[in-house]
């Protein structure tokens, strides 16, 4: 079952992600690597800052959560987790699907350049990446993330995303 997260959901959100994220140890940029990946902190911020987590939930727990934000004339998707015991198995699909039918504005997401297996997921689904040229300016305008990270990230958009906004 999708629904929307609670405040009582916090630790499954947090073992979650970070679960979920051991897939970019070795693959992102050291220097980007944190243990944990993201911190209890770290979480607690980007829900104050408006990212709003819908949960996938067995029945018994939470499996799987991504999050969305409205920032600005766009909707960012945030942090999409599935736990790796059970990833592949469409439950990332379900999510996405589903928050897309939330908003009418245009819908960008960013993620790690290294991390193939999630820019392709991310394009199985319609979404396209940014040219390097606008990549920079949309992550600087719409996400708080280091010049490091800008560097080794990337942006995709769907198909209401047009390079002019």
């Amino acid at each position: 079952m999708i629904r929307i997260c609670a405040a009582h959901d916090f630790e499954q959100i947090y073992d979650i992600i970070n679960d979920g994220a051991q897939a970019y140890r070795g693959v992102i940029p050291s220097d980007r690597w944190t243990e944990p990946y993201m911190s209890r902190e770290k979480l607690r911020h980007e829900i104050d800052s408006g990212v709003v987590f819908t949960g996938f939930d067995d029945g018994r727990s939470l499996i799987a959560v991504m999050g969305l934000q409205h920032v600005q004339d766009v909707t960012l998707i945030r942090h999409a987790y599935v736990r790796s015991s059970h990833q592949k198995r469409g439950i990332g699909t379900l999510l996405l699907s589903h928050l897309r039918e939330l908003t009418d504005k245009p819908v960008l997401i960013g993620t790690w350049a290294d991390a193939s297996w999630a820019i392709r997921f991310y394009q199985r689904h319609g979404f396209r990446l940014v040219s390097p040229e606008e990549k920079a300016p949309l992550l600087r305008k719409y996400w708080t993330v280091p010049e490091r990270q800008i560097d080794s990230s990337v942006v995709l958009a769907d198909l209401n995303w047009h390079s002019s906004q």
